[in-house]
């Protein structure tokens, strides 16, 4: 009993309700928005596309090291520094974030059987085998409703789960007051001194159980987008540990005189005439468990798909007014599924609990690592707290988690493997994802093979807007050269759009676009970059996108001239000063056609066209010619010239030009590294959801052109 309080204390009340909900990333937690806190002060992420300008967001809110503290510098530096540091936090990131999802498998297999269980104790007809198939169509039940949303079921919840605790405490209350009270013993911590000294091994062994009573913990941690850090340690504190010790008691003074029937201690220990209540209300609180369980699964899988660790997927938000509210059908019957598999392959409660206990305890070591790195890294605290909060917790869970191992042989080995599966999608997208955009970056066509293209782009320009979507933040990606020598024509104006998740929450809408111009003004080609945090619900249609675009690219136009100079960004790759050495000065159609800058593309379907020059065919034609107003600068006649011929474009239609680049592995590759990228990542590529269904665009409106690396 002594075990399991101060397990109680330490674990969720100390560590977590008192410290790790802090480290929230703007109401966001789990692992995954801890990785996100930590990349936003300190460039750990391995996907290179960070840019100094996603740092001017409001939502960063960044804390710059102070000078004071070198050692938050050094820390901050040492991080930035370092490959193999940056691979080992990522691959501590993913391995808690695959046993979170382990634990949305394990959680509701073991609280409903759990519950489901109390009927062996009033009905003794019902046995092991009858407990299973009810527990079967309990979770059957349970994840079909998961895509109604919390919102809807959230009026039940509220009440339902303060019966539970009150009755919690309630029923603890009597079983001290009928049988023992010299239980409150317990709260002496030298009992546990006492215990392992008489008993080391069988003590040991007990630990693997006494976790299970904190097993929520790292879910209130996930989950904490549903609520404030505030209302979660007020009702932790005040109604929920008082209840699940007074609970604890009861059923630890009910064993002091019926010391058999310890298997089913809490429903053997309800009054009679409460038992059928309670039982009731007992699988009421598993389902609700359960529940809360498989929602932090979604959040954690959806802030990892933001940050480039999982294969995109649908995600349905489920409430209009509170954005991390979702649900992911796809994870949802895939849970199902394995939770189905489990409990009918591990039937025994004991055996199904130490596999929660494994995936609970892998969550909350990564939890106390990376809440340390937060407090070296931003909090700036002092060593000493810091060290004794590593050391004690993580101690004490390395303890627990000894305790545990020794069982993975009786079954919960299932579990293990279903995380290192997932582990393993995780690493392998996240990879395949890196050398992907690490080929396209080397790959970029150079500023001097566009100038001598000329404004025309060796091509015809037609009236239009083509928004062509690709992953670089920098330089003109080299699809747009395979775009060049495949289509008859480009459009009059080019605009790369970039989709990218910044480590935030949230990103607001007044800076969500960040433009830039890439080429002479002549050219009229644009960059654009869409920035959305990992909270952010992308709902806009194509018209709404379309816009919202236009006008903010006006606003920088104006901006831009006000301005007579673009704000240094450190984007190299959309100047006339970018390194052309790396790139191929000719275009390559995909037939393996050569083109040299000599020749220009379509040359004699352009002497067929009824014009006087060939600069005719540039976008240079469309622009309309205003009169000369002498009360009127130059400047702002070039400023009307460019946003009328913007809104002609607009006017004549916005095409969607897609690139899809595949990646194979080179022949004189390892092996490894080509049954990863040409099996693994290639079938997880094929099966993820493809990029076009975010957008919402007709099928008239889209143009693809694919395009495979070598890497």
């Amino acid at each position: 009993m002594s075990l399991v309080l101060y397990t109680l204390i330490l674990i969720p009340l100390l560590k977590y309700v008192l410290v790790v909900l802090w480290a929230n990333d703007d109401g966001e937690g789990g692992t995954f928005a801890l990785y996100s806190l930590i990349c936003r002060h300190a460039k750990v992420s391995l996907l290179p596309n960070q840019l100094p300008s996603d740092a001017r967001i409001s939502s960063f809110r960044l804390k710059v090291p102070s000078p004071e503290l070198e050692r938050s510098l050094k820390i901050k530096e040492r991080l930035e520094a370092s490959l193999t540091l940056k691979k080992l936090l990522l691959t501590l990131v993913l391995a808690g974030t695959a046993m979170v999802i382990a634990d949305g498998v394990v959680t509701p297999a073991m609280s409903v059987v759990s519950a489901v269980g109390g009927l062996t104790v009033g009905v003794e007809a019902i046995k092991q085998d009858q407990v299973v198939m009810i527990s079967v169509a309990f979770l059957v039940i349970l994840f079909s409703v998961q895509k109604f949303g919390t919102s809807k079921v959230g009026l039940a919840v509220g009440p339902a789960l303060f019966i539970w605790f009150c009755s919690l405490g309630g029923i603890g209350i009597y079983n001290l007051v009928k049988y023992d009270s010299s239980v409150f013993k317990a709260f002496n911590p030298i009992h546990i001194y006492y215990f392992f000294k008489r008993n080391s091994t069988k003590a040991w062994y007990s630990l693997g159980g006494c976790i299970l009573c904190a097993t929520g913990s790292e879910a209130m941690f996930a989950d904490l987008c549903y609520f404030s850090v505030r209302s979660v340690q007020l009702t932790f504190v005040f109604l929920v540990l008082p209840c699940l010790m007074l609970g604890y008691l009861g059923q630890a003074a009910y064993l002091m005189e019926n010391p058999d029937e310890a298997e089913l201690a809490f429903f053997s220990s309800i009054p009679s005439g409460f038992f059928w209540p309670m039982l009731l209300v007992a699988n009421i609180a598993a389902l609700i468990a359960s529940r809360a369980m498989t929602t932090a699964t979604f959040s954690c899988i959806k802030q990892s798909m933001a940050l480039g660790c999982f294969p995109r997927l649908k995600i349905i938000h489920t409430s209009r007014k509170f954005m991390g509210q979702i649900y992911i059908p796809v994870v949802n019957w895939f849970l199902l599924v394995v939770c189905l598999v489990s409990i009918c392959t591990i039937s025994n409660v004991d055996e199904i609990g130490n596999a929660y206990g494994i995936a609970e305890l892998g969550v909350m070591m990564m939890t106390t690592i990376l809440v340390t790195i937060v407090m070296l890294l931003i909090w700036q605290i002092n060593i000493i707290i810091v060290l004794s909060f590593l050391i004690i917790f993580l101690g004490l869970e390395l303890t627990f988690f000894s305790s545990v191992l020794w069982s993975v042989g009786d079954g919960s080995w299932i579990i293990l493997v279903f995380a290192i599966i997932m582990f393993l999608i995780m690493s392998i997208w996240n990879y395949g994802s890196k050398l992907k955009y690490e080929t396209e970056v080397k790959q970029k066509l150079s500023m001097d093979l566009m100038r001598q293209l000329g404004p025309n782009l060796g091509t015809i320009r037609a009236p239009g807007i083509g928004l062509l979507y690709n992953e670089l933040v920098k330089g003109i990606p080299a699809i747009l050269g395979h775009f060049l020598t495949t289509l008859p024509a480009i459009h009059s104006m080019i605009i790369f759009v970039c989709i990218k998740y910044v480590p935030v929450p949230v990103v607001p809408q007044s800076e969500r676009f960040l433009f830039r111009r890439v080429c002479p003004k002549n050219f009229h080609i644009f960059r654009c970059i869409a920035r959305y945090g990992y909270k952010d619900v992308r709902k806009e249609n194509h018209q709404t996108f379309e816009q919202l675009l236009i006008e903010s690219l006006e606003k920088f136009i104006r901006r831009e001239a006000q301005e007579r100079s673009l704000e240094s960004d450190g984007d190299d790759g959309d100047t006339d000063s970018e390194d052309e050495s790396s790139c191929s000065r000719v275009l390559i159609a995909p037939n393996g056609s050569v083109y040299s800058l000599g020749i220009p593309l379509l040359a004699e379907f352009k002497e067929t066209r009824q014009q006087p020059t060939s600069e005719a065919s540039t976008s240079e034609e469309v622009t309309p010619v205003f009169p000369t107003d002498p009360t009127i600068s130059d400047s702002e006649q070039s400023i009307d010239r460019e946003l009328s011929f913007i809104r002609k474009a607009k006017e004549s239609g916005v095409v969607y030009l897609l690139g899809h680049g595949d990646i194979r592995a080179r022949k004189d590759s390892w092996f490894i590294k080509k049954l990863i990228i040409n099996y693994f990542y290639a079938f997880l590529r094929k099966n993820c959801r493809r990029g076009t269904a975010n957008l919402s665009v007709p099928h008239s409106h889209l143009m693809q052109v694919g395009m495979t690396y070598m890497v």
